[in-house]
Order: structure tokens, then C-alpha cells, then sequence
């Protein structure tokens, strides 16, 4: 339900933000929770003040001011920032949404285009809500339809115009607004959707060329702020240092705070605003009759076995246990869990090795700081090393589809039917993705259905690309023997999926080597300033202890290079996961300049 507000308020713009991010909370409701939120910020702000007063520690960053003032300064700035960060929270999930719903709007659209010869418009809204794993954003704004139709009994055209009101999203609300008027005046869906397929996919093109030139700006205001920044700043400490001032020794531990802070903000501003590349793999199990799964169907006339139940689930735990055993690598990419518990087993004997081991004698200088860097590293490598294999196999099952779909389409084309293309293309090579197809073939051999085989093949891949194009395969094969047009389709959508996905790789690696420079450039400013620089002295015979700055220096560059790699991974898939490569990478060569160079 909307919520009523004289229009043009600011309540009012606040409630149609919450609708389209889908934060199911009243306006009113929603500002009087930040209104809160922002008071305990403020006190917790005095109170830490007071408790560093207690201490005799003067935080004080305008020396030209009183500290009272400085302090009432503050207290605007935190409660202001808090403020204004829970009123734009919702304008930036609504325009992550409208991000998110663009993205995926041209693969429902052919999904859509598929459906249209045989379904009514609402059941394509029901069967698009119903694929929710497929078409993300979509499938809940077609799902506020199915609600506003079967949950309170409006009718589909009124349903519609709601969901126009609501979404944060241009060009559904305008497929939205063309389906009404079709709907209306009778027309064709099929003719609709074939004129609008292409329409979406060039709209979704330019969409991304916006989100680029978003990334640029974003790329740029990190590394002008959060690695420009900290290196003029300790060249003017170590300046400062070296004749014996240090007044701008205070600001380190601000760099300390404010630095990951600020990444942190990028970094969930990026998460929300681009969509993501989505490598996950989503398995479900698939029964149908002709398993038996009527035994087990709550219509049966006779309650089932308990004792056969309890030997068929055992008899699923013991099939999956040596499906793990036979395929580990297969397991060990598909849950990121097994590697996180893995890196936390390899965390407990570094952290052993700390304590009671010889790392204290192998790293006798700043062992902290490389502790720190080691135990983040060892961490985060098995699962960098299960994300990144499983990007291979997304990449490599990717390619090989479209010339399965081809290949089953031509078979077609000459009258071998759909189970008899399989059949055929089963026994060709087309690396990863033949052993799926195989297993396919025999199933179809064993007296499967064809959608019931193809479904599974799609369920035991679990990628959203794979089970866009293969729904699509399924649904004609349930309604048509005619699926040469759907396959078309099929492979026009993938191929728009991979070069709209290989175009935003390209780009991102321009952004990528710009944090790789800038960060290189932090690390071989340090080394001039404490090894050269310092060094340029000797002839003079001048001395200097440079043991606070470059401690400082590391670990300003710990924090540098712990958010560049994250930053990096964020920039080129909108993944965490995606930078944990560079975070070693960084976190490796920072240790190896302070530890063995300086």
C-alpha cells in the first residue's frame, strides 16, 4: 500500500524511495528511526570526547580554533554526515534497483518473447515472477503484480499501474505502460515483444556505458583521496620530523580511522549502485514421476513408508558423499565454506606460530605488522583460489553454450528431432560443458523426458546464464516442436549477456592498472623518503632515527593496500571476492619493500 503525503513534501519523496528499494517501512516511521540514530551518534561523539578529556588526550585537528569550538564543529559534521546518510540510504537502494532491474530487463524481455505464443500477459508476469533466480529485480517487480492480483483481487490493469508508481526503474515502468495499451486494444504480445527485444538490449548497452563513467569517477575519488592524499601527508610528516617538529603526528591516527572508513563507504556505494557478476552456483534437487516422486506426493491414497523414506534419504546422503569424494575440485568451488574453514585452520597455526613458534625469530622487526598482512593473506587465499576457479568454469561453460544451442539448432534444421540432436552433440567435443551434456544423453537413454533431462543438466551446472538459455529450451519443448525461432533467441540473449560482461572486463582493467599505479607510487615514495632521501644525509654525517616514520608508513600502506585490492575486485566484477587476489598481491609486495628493502 502507498502511503498518502501531500506531494512534493519531503516525506513524500522520502516514502517513494522506501517503496522503490522495497524497505518495507512507513515514511514517518523510517525518519523518526534516523532521528535517533543520529542523536546516539552525536552522544556517543561528546561521550568519546569526554573520555579522551579524562586521559588528557585534545584531539584538536583546527589549531587556529578554541577546543570548544572545535568540538562544536565536530559534532555538526558526525550528526550531519549520519543524517544525511540515512536519508540517501534508500535513494541509493532504489537506484541500485533501478541499476539491478535495466541489467536484467532484456533477459526477461526474451524470456518474455519466448512465452508470448502460448501464455496470457499475466501468466508471463507470474512465470517471469516464478524464475526469481533468473531475472533477480524483475521477477519482484512482476511479483508486486501476481501479489496485487491474487492476494487482493485487483484486476491486471490496475496491478500494472501500481507497479508504474512504484518502480525505480524507467524502462520497465515504459514496457509496463506499452503492455497496458497492448493489453487494452487486443493487440499481438508476440508481435510486441519481437519489436521490443533488440529495443531493451541497446537500452541495457547504454545503461552500462552510464555505470563506466560512474566507475571512472569513483576510481578517480580514490585514489586522488585514499592513496594521494596519505602520501602527501607523510612526506610533510617525515619534513616535519626531520627538524624536530611533529605537530602533524596527531593526524596519524585519524588516517588510521578515516582512511578504511572512507573505502568503506566507496566500496558499499559500488555494491549497491552496479550489478554484480553473478558466478553463483545454485543446485536444487529435481522430482518428477517418472523417479517415483509420486510415492512420495502428499495426494498419494496410501501414506508412504517410513522406513523407505528413511533408506531412500540415506541412500541421497551416501550419493552425495562420494559425488564429493569423485569431483573434490567440483565441491570445493561450488561453497565458498569449505575454503573460509580452510583459511581459518591455516589462521589458528600462523596465529600458533606467533605466539609459540619461530615467526618471532624469523620476522624479528615489525612482527606485528607482519602478522597482520600474513594472517589476512593466508586467510583469504583458499577461497581466492575457489572463487577464481570457479570464474574459469563460469567463463568456459559461457562459451561452449552458445555453440551447443547452435549446433542442437542446425540438427533441427534438417528434421532430427530434439532428443536425437542431443544424442548427437553428446558425442562431440566441447570440453567442460560435454560431460553435462553426456550425462543428458544418458538419461534420455534410460527413458527421461527431454525437458526432465535438460533441467537437470541446467540444476547440476546451477549458473544463471546456463538456466536462462535452457529455460528457455525447456518451455518450448513443452509446447512446441517447432523450437528453431526459441533457439534463435536463446543464443541472441547469451551472446548479448558475454559481450555486455567482456565489455565491462575491458574497460575495468584501465581501472585496475590506475589503483596498481597509484599504489605503486605510495610504496616507491616510501622507499625514496626513508632510503634515498635519508641516505643523501650521510655525507654530511647527519643521522636520523627513521624508525617511527617508516613504522608508520607500513602501516598506512597495510591499510592502502588491504582497501586498493578490495576496491580493485569491487571495480572490475562489483565482487569482494574479486579483489581478494589483489589484496595479496599488495599486502606480499608491502612486506617485502619494509621488511627486506627498507
Amino acid at each position: 500500500m502507498t502511503e498518502t503525503t501531500p506531494p512534493g513534501t519531503f516525506r513524500d519523496t522520502v516514502a517513494h524511495s522506501l517503496l522503490a528499494a522495497h524497505i518495507p517501512v512507513p515514511a514517518v516511521r523510517y525518519l523518526q528511526y534516523g532521528l535517533v540514530i543520529t542523536l546516539l551518534a552525536g552522544f556517543l561523539y561528546v561521550l568519546s570526547i569526554l573520555l579522551l578529556s579524562l586521559f588528557g588526550i585534545e584531539v584538536n585537528l583546527l589549531p587556529v580554533l578554541p577546543y570548544g569550538i572545535t568540538v562544536l564543529i565536530g559534532f555538526i559534521v558526525i550528526t550531519g554526515l549520519v543524517l544525511s546518510g540515512i536519508c540517501l540510504y534508500p535513494v541509493l537502494q532504489a537506484e541500485g534497483r533501478r541499476t539491478r532491474i535495466e541489467a536484467d530487463l532484456p533477459h526477461a524481455v526474451t524470456y518474455m518473447q519466448a512465452l508470448s505464443s502460448t501464455f496470457t500477459l499475466y501468466d508471463i508476469f507470474r512465470a517471469v515472477y516464478e524464475a526469481g533466480d533468473l531475472y533477480g529485480e524483475v521477477s519482484k517487480e512482476c511479483g508486486l503484480i501476481v501479489r496485487d492480483v491474487e492476494l487482493f483481487g485487483l484486476d491486471l490493469l490496475t496491478a500494472m499501474r501500481n507497479v508504474q508508481e512504484v518502480t525505480p526503474s524507467a524502462n520497465f515502468k515504459e514496457l509496463i505502460n506499452d503492455l497496458s495499451l497492448v493489453y487494452r486494444s487486443g493487440g499481438s504480445l508476440v508481435s510486441f515483444f519481437n519489436s521490443k527485444s533488440e529495443t531493451y538490449r541497446e537500452l541495457a548497452r547504454q545503461e552500462q556505458e552510464s555505470l563506466l563513467q560512474i566507475l571512472e569517477m569513483i576510481a578517480e575519488i580514490y585514489v586522488t583521496v585514499f592513496v594521494a592524499g596519505p602520501i602527501a601527508i607523510i612526506i610533510m610528516l617525515v619534513a616535519q620530523n626531520l627538524t624536530g617538529q611533529s605537530q602533524l603526528a596527531g593526524i596519524m591516527p585519524l588516517m588510521y580511522i578515516g582512511l578504511p572508513l572512507g573505502a568503506v563507504v566507496l566500496i558499499f556505494i559500488l555494491y549497491v549502485l552496479l550489478p554484480p557478476d553473478n558466478l553463483d552456483v545454485t543446485r536444487r534437487e529435481v522430482r518428477d514421476s517418472e523417479f517415483g516422486a509420486d510415492i512420495l506426493s502428499a495426494d498419494a491414497r496410501e501414506e508412504p513408508d517410513e522406513k523407505f523414506l528413511k533408506n531412500l534419504e540415506s541412500r541421497k546422503r551416501w550419493l552425495r558423499l562420494m559425488e564429493i569424494l569423485r569431483h573434490p575440485g567440483t565441491f570445493f568451488i561450488s561453497d565458498y565454506t569449505v575454503g573460509a574453514v580452510m583459511g581459518v585452520g591455516l589462521l589458528v597455526a600462523l596465529f600458533l606460530s606467533y605466539r609459540f613458534g619461530p615467526f618471532r625469530s624469523v620476522f624479528p622487526t615489525y612482527t606485528m605488522e607482519v602478522f597482520v598482512c600474513l594472517a589476512v593473506i593466508v586467510t583469504v587465499v583458499p577461497v581466492m583460489i575457489a572463487y577464481e576457479a570457479r570464474r574459469r568454469y563460469v567463463l568456459k561453460i559461457e562459451a561452449q553454450l552458445p555453440e551447443f544451442l547452435a549446433e542442437i539448432a542446425d540438427m533441427r534444421d534438417i528434421g532430427m528431432t530434439l532428443q536425437g540432436a542431443i544424442f548427437m552433440v553428446s558425442n562431440t567435443s566441447m570440453g567442460v560443458l560435454s560431460h553435462e551434456v553426456k550425462i543428458a544423453a544418458e538419461e534420455l537413454r534410460l527413458g527421461s523426458s527431454v525437458s526432465g533431462a535438460l533441467v537437470r543438466m541446467e540444476e547440476r551446472i546451477g549458473l544463471v546464464s546456463v538456466k536462462r538459455a535452457i529455460s528457455l529450451l525447456v518451455r518450448a519443448s513443452e509446447v512446441t516442436d517447432y523450437i528453431r525461432e526459441v533457439l534463435t533467441i536463446a543464443i541472441n540473449d547469451l551472446q548479448h549477456y558475454i559481450k555486455m560482461k567482456t565489455k565491462r572486463l575491458n574497460v575495468s582493467f584501465v581501472y585496475l592498472a590506475v589503483i596498481y599505479l597509484s599504489f605503486g607510487i605510495y610504496l616507491y615514495s616510501a622507499y625514496q623518503l626513508n632510503v634515498a632521501f635519508i641516505s643523501s644525509f650521510s655525507a654530511y654525517d647527519v643521522s636520523f632515527d627513521i624508525s617511527t616514520n617508516v613504522r608508520e608508513m607500513f602501516n598506512v600502506g597495510i591499510i592502502i593496500g588491504f582497501f586498493s585490492g578490495i576496491m580493485a575486485g569491487q571495480l572490475s566484477s562489483n565482487s569482494v571476492l574479486a579483489g581478494l587476489k589483489h589484496v595479496c598481491v599488495m599486502l606480499a609486495a608491502t612486506v617485502v619493500l619494509f621488511v627486506y628493502i627498507i
